[in-house]
């Protein structure tokens, strides 16, 4: 079996800072309401998702919190759940995810977010700088793994100090929940390559995640390790290429110049991130240029931070797109679309068929046999297809 000839992870993306139909806008904006948050999940563990990301940001919501809630109301979905080290001890840390894991049976797995902006940080009283907070992460999971592993840790380290950490009950998953982890910096792959499970990058043109990915293989090789990788995507997916195009012009259609100009200048002041700086470079800011590689589209990153880009076009482009990612090492996509919803629907009826994913799970049979057409819902029910057609 080739790259390509293995289905892609797929998993979806929890909007838990709020949602809405056009970026920079107010009109028709969604708050990150608990209600709504359980319709995402509860749609995307029945339309064939793997799970979803949970973010994590002073602007979110706490993200173990929420995903103990949906757990309680999904089957299969896991849940990728971010975690900040230094904003509780791995001590505490471990006993949240072992718990988690826990009563979800089995379905967590964790993202290792070390943060990039400062301002944030300061917030959260981290103050290191941008290559000693990977140096400190460092020590946050030696802790942390050692105590769901084997349920007991010990080390005086110079920014963690755990003497005789105990963890009294273990995880479902053995030795632990699978670990992701994004950055591009050469601080972060180092890191990486100690430690996670998975490499996410966000999306960014093929050649760019290539020169990416052989690094962080060069990184885990020195190690003796080995690492798979993940994209992190968002996904304008119509009938057609010209559909798509057009919807991706209408979620932008109501973003003004001057909001464009502070979100950049917000990410400019206050980020000390790489990926994010590189998301930055493939638009500058302009409008003019934003199909930085063929259906590789930046409009989003015009004001959204972090994951900045969308594949746009018809079921056939996006799956040609995708298996172009899946030749340089991609197996895993994170994905998302606006409003969340809606688009988890899309993707997974128009797009899940074209890359061989099995899509909705657990439907009932709609007939006796023969081939029906919807025929609008009425009390008369569907229509019988016309022999011959």
């Amino acid at each position: 079996m080739t790259k390509t000839d293995k289905p892609l992870d797929f998993l979806w993306f929890i909007p838990s800072s709020g949602d809405g139909r056009y970026l920079g806008s107010d009109d028709q904006a969604r708050a990150a309401d608990p209600a709504y948050l359980k319709e995402i999940a509860v749609a995307s563990d029945r339309l064939g998702y793997s799970g979803v990301l949970i973010p994590v940001g002073a602007a979110c919501e706490e993200s173990f919190v929420l995903a103990a809630n949906l757990a309680a109301h999904t089957e299969k979905l896991k849940f990728l759940v971010a975690i900040r080290p230094g904003t509780a001890t791995p001590a505490y840390y471990a006993r949240l995810a072992s718990t988690l894991d826990r009563v979800s049976n089995g379905r967590l797995l964790l993202n290792i977010v070390v943060g990039g902006s400062a301002q944030e940080l300061a917030g959260d009283g981290i103050f290191l700088p941008h290559d000693e907070r990977y140096d400190h992460a460092d020590e946050f999971f030696q802790v942390f793994n050692s105590l769901l592993e084997k349920g007991e840790a010990h080390l005086d380290g110079k920014y963690i100090q755990a003497h005789n950490a105990k963890l009294g009950i273990p995880p479902v998953q053995a030795p632990r929940p699978p670990i992701y982890f994004g950055g591009s910096s050469d601080a972060a792959i180092d890191f990486s390559a100690g430690l996670v499970d998975k490499y996410l990058t966000w999306g960014e043109p093929p050649a760019q995640v290539e020169e990416k990915i052989k690094a962080v293989r060069k990184a885990t090789a020195a190690k003796g390790r080995e690492v798979t990788f993940g994209i992190r995507l968002h996904f304008i997916v119509r009938e057609t290429d010209e559909e798509a195009w057009r919807a991706a012009d209408e979620l932008i259609s109501k973003l003004s110049d001057e909001t464009i100009a502070a979100a950049q200048e917000v990410f400019n002041k206050q980020s000390d991130s790489v990926g994010q700086a590189r998301m930055v470079a493939l638009h500058g800011g302009r409008r003019d240029k934003l199909e930085v590689s063929p259906n590789l589209w930046a409009g989003i990153g015009l004001v959204r931070s972090g994951a900045g880009t969308a594949l746009v076009g018809s079921p056939k482009t996006i799956a040609a797109r995708l298996r172009e990612y899946q030749d340089i090492g991609i197996d895993t996509v994170i994905a998302s679309g606006y409003p969340h919803l809606e688009e988890a629907y899309r993707v997974s009826e128009l797009l899940f068929p074209e890359l061989g994913l099995a899509g909705p799970r657990l439907q009932l049979r709609s007939s006796f046999g023969q081939k029906q057409v919807f025929g609008g819902g009425g009390h008369g029910g569907n229509v019988k297809l016309a022999s011959g057609s």
